[in-house]
């Protein structure tokens, strides 16, 4: 009965160091998920900020083609009157 016992107290110590490793593997799991989740935030800041500079960038362009364009067009009419002179 004592071998028994003692397989019983052996099988317990493997299933004890099982545990051990498993926890120890979701610990180092746990931590790369935070260190995910920074850069994940990270990014997402980076993201933000970009796009609302794009936005600018944007309404900035739209705003300098309008007055080119109406130089374009002053510049043609002038042209045309003065052609006609």
């Amino acid at each position: 009965m004592s071998g028994a016992r003692a397989a019983l107290r052996g099988y317990e110590a493997e299933l004890q160091q099982g545990l051990s490793d498993l926890r120890a593997r979701r610990e180092e799991l746990h931590g790369r998920i935070q260190a995910e989740e920074a850069e994940r935030k990270r990014l997402q800041g980076q993201i933000t900020a970009l796009t609302q500079r794009l936005l600018r960038s944007n309404e900035s362009l739209a705003r300098l083609l309008a007055e080119r364009g109406e130089l374009d067009r002053v510049i043609a009419e002038t042209e045309t009157a003065y052609g006609q002179v």
